[in-house]
């Protein structure tokens, strides 16, 4: 239990209750604390190296094509023609 003394805090030497199985416990939680911080980190490394630059890619490809279809769009309005109806794939 910590101890203040003087306005420091001392913390206590004894082991907490519950006996040996409290720490066993302890060391089995900080194990799987450590493990899923691991697993997090090579997840967002995976995210960073792989999936980030796939979702440019994709989505620049996209912006082309999208750039294209307006630019046709306009170059119809230009010349007087009406705009298709509905959209086409």
């Amino acid at each position: 239990m910590p101890d203040c003394r003087q306005g420091w805090m001392v913390m206590s030497t004894t082991p907490p209750p519950g006996g040996p199985f409290a720490s066993f416990w302890g060391r089995r939680i900080e194990e799987a604390i450590e493990l899923i911080e691991m697993e997090l980190r090579h997840a967002i490394g995976y995210m960073n190296d792989a999936v980030v630059p796939q979702v440019r890619k994709e989505s620049i490809a996209a912006m082309r094509r999208m750039a294209e279809t307006l630019r046709n769009l306009a170059d119809r309005f230009e010349q007087g023609q009406q705009p298709p109806k509905g959209p086409r794939n």
